[in-house]
């Protein structure tokens, strides 16, 4: 079970200091200009031949006027000094004679300030004055503009948090401390308000610049300012507060540790009775908090509450600043019980918080955030309790603090997350989707609401993220995944590094990887989410509180990509990471058994794989205490059961000790009454009881313990929630468990099981994943459809039998079909409805063949993007079911794309011949023939082939081409010259004891003969072949890759063959066949045409000198005859031309080297001289026009063995794109050979081609061409198997 960081607010509480305190989100103290009546400058005249002497000067607060700055020294004889002021509010300069007490001097004339005296203290005088009206500009009324510029500036920022105004506030101050000399009093203060600007400006964007510029603002502050001086302890606490913001910054234990010590020392430094002592105490109390959140220390957090209890205590009742401080030790409170889980903590902090929010008026600035931390300690308790009525406080407080907050302030975004986050935890309790849904509409909200380059913008993407993890859990839906990881990695990619947040922000991410990867198994997902989670680990030092959180969710990765790719070294990992997860996890600690628990699964892991008793022994003594310490009601409970009991069955499967299989049921039953209905993860819990009862009937053959197996199958596979995967496998145990029992009515029951398991198999393998990953994710399946179809036949259900085939053989390339299949009866009824559909599957068919799951940009940019995506193909993927639904409900298209039924298949077959479909499986073999005109299907039972032999024969053949060196089990591109068009020399060793001869003799004794005899087929003229009866092979299994069209027996008297009777075709399914019947329109004359190239001397392959000649000789029959034709080689055309005369002529001529890429079919391709033309770039073409696509290169029609039933090969990448029939080869062809058979096929289509074709290229008699091409290559060789194996490749494809 992974653990997620998703905070309820964009920090873990909202702690109001007063003034000097800048942590959380508080600025520091602004220091106000020492200049009560703003007298701003006094002028002295005639000191040493200056004209005169600036000094500024300020009355301080009895009235008296005092000079800035160091005392002066008057020259000796002076006896008098004339000077000048300026006042603010009074225009113009004041001339001033002073004299000297005891000399001589003019005598004072009444002026403004009539009746004062200035006594200064630096000149030590006591002057009388006369004054004078000089108008001049007023450079000191400019200052206290600028700061009044400045002040507005700064609470308009505060109050609205615009950019601008904090960047245009520190501009002007910035002016203002420039024009302040160093001897000014008010330069400190000055200087400790720009440092509070650039905190505010940092506040906002998260800029280290604007930190780091604050703090040497508020050093050079504490520095300027004198021991004793009363503003000292303000400009340390101050300055301690910017230690600490860098500490949440970068997670560096010395900024906190220097913190403290600041606030220690302003703390010492304030006495007793002192008005800021509380604020003093109550800030150096959340520094210690801050601490305690970093390293876990008790100590920390217990000095924490001393500190801010001490400074609630010398607060008096009534006092403004009560409500924060009562808040900020409610916080405290909080932290402490997040740490060792004490509910009387939470009830101090309910207590505190409820205490100052009744103290907070209405309409006080800060009563929503008073009542956002109120809502914050009832939903942490609701995390420990259950209580839903903690959870429904919760919502309740959270809801009012949001209804506070007016549009357009700037802790709104942080309000809507937190009534988000209760919307979500109410969500896990009760499984009400609407509520998930409502906490991702608030926290979608937030998001809006928060500007790019805020610094609360990744902690806001994260928890949306975390939303939609939830709301897939629940669900299942990759959309929501998709959303999350998204997110996720935006958030991530904003996160600067050394940033503190970023361990966190890497572990959730690296846990919507691993979610998305339980549901799709794509080792890609698995791989990233170690790659995060390790870099998160890596991040967080020793003695971090998160440290076990962190371990704990990579060792769920490790263990995660064991049970793929059974990697013992990650198994090793996960159990070490899940060890020191717990052994770092102090008791009672409310995630101890979810870090238990891990742990056992990675226990059970390794009995699975050693099979050593002692390590399940201790998985269940570890989920028993499990279960043991799991309150009531606790959401993790069922599936915590649900553990145990598995544990139990998998003992009882070695031990057969009864005891335990009773205990596994008795969890497991216990742990589906408690999962709720549409959860997602009880199919799961199901499987795993059906399960435990099916072990225990093979133990106690009670036929009522296999009733129950069933039950719970069949429950499993008919959830309307939760993983395909879970309920695709309850479908086959039901299916499998129905098949065990030998009662009729319930083997009929079976085909329910069977449908359903059908119905299910198309959602695993889903459009929103791209072809690569649906190959990938259907490959385990690959049995089912010819299973089914086997145990339908049985039951003489041969339509079901045939529509089961047709709807799980060729998934991909059913998909792919569907997303192009022409809508003018849609259009017709309603035109923007079916211009959305097909442009929406024509991005998907994009995505879906383009897309990577991977970059070679390992940047987070890049992964963005990827990410970006991988969202997009979900969303399209989701759209596309809701518009296949819209258009169903329209009257007339109920079955619109949907896979056709039986008697839709029938409508649409080829009238030239029958289509046989010919299914292999354990329990029997069987062929099932459709012809045209018949609304009935044929059987005929195969009795004397089975699947070991169509297995054999397969090992056989493969065998027979490595020894004649005509292929390569790696099927990897060679340097080496050949022959051949594979770039392969041909090996002369032959095995005499597996012939070629042999396998074709068997597959017509046991397969086509049969069928034939049935059909009653007779021999025909091969001189009259364009009479001959046509037959589509549709074979699954092995047989997909047997010569089916070559079977015969060609030694002897006796020597006949399938070539005798009818000219064979292969089609990947029925509907692929029907669908080019139904939609056989004429080919637009202005594309009718043949572009033919070769290629032969692409780079790291064989000559293939033949393919010149080869390509000219066509080319120039062509041209002779009127056709309209295009011939280039080599570098004439590069892969990406190639495409686009693909668009432009209806037909194709390829002679180059073909490889067939095996571990990723969609990289299968063509070599060319400049490129490689990719299977997966000719499947994102369309081509309406396309007719015959001649592959005259090597393995085009190979296939992969893995994926038998899905027909992966180039051949069939052609037909996907849109052409109508092939001409392929199933293995390496000579180049000699190949050039003939190319010439005899066209020569025959020339031969028989229509009156007045003019300019236009018909292939519709193609599979003729090549029947004779073959034919006559036959009848020049003799019947030994290398001859065989010379004309036995080439094979036709489609119509």
């Amino acid at each position: 079970m992974v653990e997620q960081q998703s905070t309820p607010s964009t920090s873990d509480g909202t702690y109001e200091v007063e003034s000097p305190l800048g942590s959380k989100g508080v600025t520091a103290k602004r220091i106000e200009d020492r200049d009560g009546t703003k007298v701003s400058e006094l002028r002295i005249f005639g000191l040493d031949g200056e004209h005169w002497k600036s000094l500024d000067l300020y009355r301080d607060p009895s009235g008296e006027l005092k000079v800035c700055g160091p005392p002066m020294v008057l020259p000796p004889g002076v006896v008098g000094i004339r000077c000048a002021y300026t006042m603010e509010g009074v225009e113009g300069l004041h001339i001033i004679r002073h004299s000297l007490p005891g000399c001589g001097g003019d005598t004072p004339d009444a002026g403004p300030g009539k009746g004062g005296k200035m006594l200064d203290a630096e000149l030590h005088v006591l002057a009388s004055w006369q004054s004078m009206h000089i108008p001049i500009p007023e450079h000191s009324a400019s200052i206290r503009t600028q700061l009044d510029r400045w002040e507005t500036l700064y609470d308009r920022f505060k109050q609205a948090g615009d950019l601008n105004d904090i960047s245009e506030a520190i501009s002007t101050l910035r002016e203002v401390v420039e024009k302040t000399p160093e001897w000014d009093e008010n330069l400190a203060g000055r200087l400790n308000n720009l440092g509070t600007s650039f905190l505010c400006r940092f506040g906002h964007t998260g800029n280290l610049g604007d930190l780091a510029e604050a703090m040497s603002l508020q050093t050079r502050t504490v520095d300027l300012t004198p021991e004793g001086h009363d503003d000292l302890p303000t400009m340390l606490m101050n300055l301690g507060n910017s230690y600490l913001r860098q500490f949440e910054r970068t997670g560096n234990l010395g900024d906190v540790a220097e913190s403290i010590s600041l606030k220690t020392r302003a703390v010492a430094l304030t006495p007793e009775g002192h008005a800021d002592l509380p604020t003093m105490l109550m800030n150096l109390g959340n520094s210690y908090l801050c601490q305690f959140e970093r390293i876990g220390d008790l100590g920390d957090v217990a000095e924490s509450i001393s500190l801010q209890t001490r400074a609630v205590g010398l607060t008096p009742e009534g006092h403004a600043d009560l409500p924060s401080r009562l808040t900020n030790l409610g916080n405290s409170y909080l932290c402490q019980f997040e740490r060792i889980g004490n509910l009387g903590d939470v009830a101090e902090s309910i207590s505190w918080h409820t205490r100052a929010v009744g103290l907070t008026p209405e309409g006080h600035a800060d009563l929503p955030s008073r009542l956002n931390n109120l809502g914050n300690s009832y939903l942490r308790q609701f995390e420990r309790t259950g209580n839903l009525g903690d959870v429904a406080e919760s919502i309740s407080w959270h809801t009012r603090a949001v209804g506070l907050t007016p549009e357009g302030h700037a802790d709104l975004p942080g309000m809507l997350m937190n009534l988000g986050s209760s919307y979500l935890r109410q969500f896990e309790r009760t499984g009400n989707l609407g509520d998930v849904a409502e906490s991702i509409s608030l926290k979608t909200r937030a998001v809006a609401l928060t500007p790019e380059g805020h610094a609360d913008l990744p902690t806001m993407l994260m928890n949306l993220g975390n939303s939609y993890l939830c709301q897939f859990e629940r669900t299942g839906n990759l959309g929501d995944v998709a959303e999350s990881i998204s997110l996720q990695t935006r958030a991530v990619g904003l996160t600067p590094e050394r940033h503190a947040a970023l361990p966190g922000r890497l572990m959730n991410l690296g846990t919507s990887y691993m979610c998305r990867f339980d549901r799709t198994d794509n080792l890609l997902d698995i791989s990233e989410a170690v790659s995060v989670q390790s870099r998160a680990v890596h991040l967080t030092p020793a003695g971090h509180a998160d440290r076990p959180s962190h371990l704990s969710n990579l060792g769920i990765c490790f263990s995660s990509r064991f049970e793929l790719t059974h990697d013992a070294s990650d198994l090793s990992q996960a159990i070490s990471a899940h060890t020191e997860s717990v052994d770092l996890t102090p008791s009672p600690n409310p995630h101890l058994p979810m870090r238990l628990n891990n742990l056992a699964t990675s226990l059970l892991y390794r009995f699975q794989h050693s099979g050593d008793l002692g390590d399940v022994t201790d998985v269940i003594a570890l989920r028993t205490r499990i279960v043991g310490l799991a309150p009531e009601g606790h959401a993790l409970l069922p599936r915590w059961l649900a553990g145990l009991g598995n544990a139990y069955t998998q003992r009882f499967a070695r031990t057969s000790n009864s005891n335990d299989i009773t205990e596994a049921i008795y969890n497991l039953r216990q742990a589906v009454r408690l999962t709720p209905e549409m959860h997602a993860s009880l199919p799961s819990i199901r499987n795993r009881l059906a399960y435990a009862w099916y072990q225990y009937y093979l133990s106690s053959g009670d036929r009522g313990h296999l009733c129950a197996g069933i039950s719970n199958s069949k429950s499993a596979a008919l959830c309307s929630s939760g993983r395909p995967e879970d309920r695709l496998q309850g479908a086959r145990w039901w299916a499998t468990c129905l098949i065990i029992n030998t009662e009729k009515l319930l083997a009929v029951e079976s085909l329910t099981a069977f449908e359903t398991a059908m119905n299910l198999l198309a959602l695993v393998a889903g459009l929103e994943e791209t072809v690569q990953h649906r190959y990938a994710r259907i490959e385990e399946y690959g049995g089912l459809p010819v299973e089914a179809a086997a145990i339908a036949i049985t039951l003489d259900a041969l339509q079901s039998a045939l529509e089961w085939l047709e709807q799980g053989r060729c998934l991909v390339w059913g998909q792919q079909s569907r997303l192009r299949t022409p809508l003018d009866e849609l259009r017709a009824h309603n035109e923007p409805l079916a211009n959305r559909v097909m442009e929406v599957s024509r991005l998907l068919e994009g995505l879906g063949s383009s897309r990577q799951h991977s970059s070679t940009d390992k940047s987070m940019a890049g992964k963005v993007t990827l990410e970006d995506k991988a969202l997009e193909h979900t969303r399209l993927a989701s759209e596309w079911d809701h518009l296949l639904e819209h258009v169903r409900g329209i009257p007339g298209f109920e079955t619109f794309l949907r896979p056709l039924r039986c008697a839709a298949i029938l409508q649409h077959l080829p009238r030239s011949g029958p289509v046989i479909v010919l299914n292999v499986h354990d329990y029997r073999c069987d062929a099932i023939v459709l012809r045209a005109g018949s609304d009935e299907l044929q059987h005929i039972p195969l009795p004397h082939f089975t699947l070991d032999k169509a297995k054999r024969y397969r090992r056989m053949l493969g065998v027979q081409l490595q020894c004649h060196g005509l292929r390569d089990q790696g099927l990897g591109e060679k340097t080496e010259p050949g022959t051949g068009r594979a770039g392969r020399l041909y090996r002369n060793k032959i095995r005499d004891d597996l012939t070629v001869n042999a396998i074709l003799e068997s597959l017509w004794e046991e397969v086509v003969k049969p069928i034939l005899s049935v059909l009653g087929l007779s021999k025909g003229d091969k001189d009259m072949i364009h009479l001959f009866p046509r037959i589509w092979w549709c074979p699954t299994g092995p047989l997909s890759f047997l010569p089916l069209h070559a079977a015969g027996v060609y030694r002897g008297e006796g020597a006949e063959g399938i070539a005798d009777y009818a000219v064979s075709s292969y089609t990947p399914t029925v509907t692929a066949l029907t669908q080019r019947v139904k939609n056989d329109i004429p080919i637009d004359e202005r594309v009718s045409g043949l572009f033919l190239t070769c290629q032969p001397e692409a780079p790291y392959a064989g000559s293939i000198h033949g393919t010149k000649a080869e390509v000219r000789d066509i080319h120039k029959e062509a041209i002779a005859l009127g056709v309209r034709s295009l011939s280039l080689k080599g570098d004439a055309v590069p892969p990406e031309k190639c495409l686009e005369h693909m668009e432009e002529y209806s037909s194709i001529h390829l002679a180059c080297h073909g490889f067939q890429d095996t571990s990723d079919p969609l990289r299968s391709r063509f070599l060319f001289h400049k490129g490689r033309l990719h299977l997966g770039t000719i499947m994102q073409k369309n081509l309406p026009n396309a007719d015959l696509a001649y592959l005259s290169a090597c393995q085009t029609s190979t296939g992969q063995e893995t994926l038998a039933d899905e027909v992966v090969h180039l051949a069939a990448g052609m037909l996907a794109a849109g052409y109508r029939r092939v001409v392929s080869t199933m293995w390496e062809i000579d180049d000699g050979h190949a050039s003939q058979v190319a010439r005899d096929f066209y020569q025959y289509l020339w031969k028989h081609r229509p009156e007045g074709s003019g300019s236009r290229f018909d292939g519709s008699l193609s599979a003729y061409a090549l029947h004779y091409a073959t034919q006559e290559l036959r009848g020049r060789l003799d019947n030994a198997d290398a001859s065989l194996l010379a004309w036995m490749p080439f094979v036709h494809y489609g119509y």
